[in-house]
């Protein structure tokens, strides 16, 4: 369950300030918009760094129980690069709002341009975690009762 909430947090992120930039309104320093933007990019940041330590643990059970596979390792580095970049990201965005600092123009478009590039990214580490779990059964138990 915890490896939905970086997603989610992400996917809220690039959608609010697609959504906001578009409506001509800061996404960036000190305002409604910004407090909002910069919170779900912390959050988003945060939960990715919590996933990737427990997609950690969960590849090493799953090599305890003989996994050997290349996606699993496609997987695992994607999702410590996507926590790296979210953690990043939310860096940058902190200082913005820490200094108040408001793009405007051109440049405000940067901000969802990144967040989508960051939309693909959690989307194709989503990818291998899903090829993981539903083609192989990585780590997945049945139901009792289940066949």
């Amino acid at each position: 369950m915890i490896v939905h909430f970086p997603i989610v947090f992400f996917l809220t992120l690039a959608a609010f300030d697609i959504v906001a930039v578009v409506r001509r309104v800061d996404v960036t320093g000190r305002t409604s918009t910004g407090n909002v933007s910069v919170g779900l990019a912390v959050l988003a940041a945060l939960a990715a760094a919590v996933a990737a330590g427990f997609g950690d643990v969960a590849l090493d059970i799953a090599r305890s129980h003989g996994l050997k596979s290349s996606i699993a390792e496609t997987h695992e580095r994607l999702g410590g690069l996507t926590a790296v970049i979210f953690v990043i990201w939310a860096v940058a965005r902190g200082v913005l709002w820490w200094r108040d600092i408001r793009l405007a123009g051109g440049s405000s478009m940067a901000v969802p341009i990144i967040e989508v590039v960051g939309t693909g990214l959690v989307m194709l580490t989503a990818y291998y975690g899903g090829v993981l779990v539903f083609d192989f059964g990585v780590n997945v138990t049945r139901a009792a009762g289940g066949r």
